[in-house]
């Protein structure tokens, strides 16, 4: 059997465990990866390859990196190979339909979530921030519109309670990659009927801001938990806070107010207790209780602004706190 010739599109880390898989398949030939051009990091700002990039170069295969893949040089370069089918995996631009039209069996793309719910940018992160019981990984054909392509397969994964998105992130990733090496012969063999992604339950997974980590202490504990683990690596959970309560003098002269510091909460479990939303209730070894919307958060490990991971035990040794003390 010949093999089948595919052009690979994918930046991210997301997308090396299905470039890998495609490539040591017998069955599949690599003619090309396609990725974002290297991008200035760090405080030097050295340019950077994505890690698609690396890896492809770590492969050996030919590497294309156009600026915007609407260039009309770039799909001459695309037609010039003769495709039978393109792979896009966490690629990060949208595909014009020329594209889409160029390979004999289309495009397919590999998408982190069970469509049609969390469609676009960061359904593993949404996933997790929801409370969602399960999500999985969707093959799909492109079209034109984002992440509505009709499904060919799919495959579930319960979400943990261990589960943060780096987690999940990579279990995914290697799940996605399986299933796509699974369902490609079965597909261009015409063994799968390309099924219309139904018109109820979608929904959308935006990209993830810098403020989305900020904790709201109105929303009830567990929401918060989600929300905490959804969010590390990034952006994390952080919080307000000032020692300022520790600062009173003991002749009764007014308190000093430090400025407010950023608290990264790294690690915590949601408790059966209650008080104000954000005011500390309780400090001591076994971790800093703070209530919530409803119900209240035992903090385990934080980080102060500047400082490093710490238990709360640790932290507490050298910020002493005492109820009542608000997080905002």
């Amino acid at each position: 059997m010949t093999p089948l010739r595919i052009i690979f599109m994918g930046t991210a880390e997301l997308s090396c465990a299905s470039l890998e898989k495609l490539a040591a398949d017998k069955n599949f030939s690599v003619l090309a990866v396609v990725t974002q051009p290297d991008k200035p990091k760090g405080r030097e700002l050295r340019l950077t390859p994505s890690p698609v990039k690396v890896l492809a170069e770590k492969l050996n295969l030919p590497v294309l990196q156009p600026l915007k893949a609407r260039d009309e040089k770039f799909i001459g370069e695309l037609r010039e190979l003769k495709p039978d089918l393109m792979v896009v995996v966490a690629y990060g631009q949208i595909l014009p339909q020329s594209i889409l039209d160029l390979p004999v069996h289309g495009c397919l793309n590999v998408h982190t979530s069970l469509l049609p719910k969390y469609r676009g940018a960061a359904p593993i992160q949404w996933a997790i921030a929801d409370g969602e019981p399960e999500t999985g990984v969707t093959i799909m054909q492109m079209d034109a519109g984002l992440d509505t392509g009709a499904i060919l397969s799919t495959r579930r994964t319960p979400i943990l309670p261990t589960d943060d998105s780096q987690i999940l992130h990579d279990r995914l990733a290697q799940l996605g990659a399986e299933l796509l090496a699974a369902t490609i012969p079965d597909y261009v063999a015409g063994k799968i009927l390309p099924q219309p992604q139904p018109a109820d339950g979608s929904t959308y997974a935006a990209k993830i801001k810098k403020e989305d980590g900020r904790i709201d202490w109105k929303r009830p504990a567990v929401q918060i938990w989600n929300r905490l683990r959804a969010f590390t690596p990034w952006p994390g959970a952080f919080t307000s806070w000032s020692s300022s309560l520790s600062l009173s003098g003991a002749d009764n002269t007014p308190k000093r107010e430090l400025p407010t510091q950023l608290l990264k909460i790294w690690k915590v479990e949601p408790v059966e207790a209650g008080g104000p939303a954000g005011n500390l209730l309780s400090a001591d070894k076994s971790g800093i209780v703070v209530g919530c919307g409803v119900g209240a958060l035992r903090i385990l490990e934080l980080q102060r602004e500047g400082g490093k991971r710490l238990s709360a035990e640790q932290f507490l040794i050298g910020h002493p706190l005492k109820a009542g003390q608000k997080f905002e």
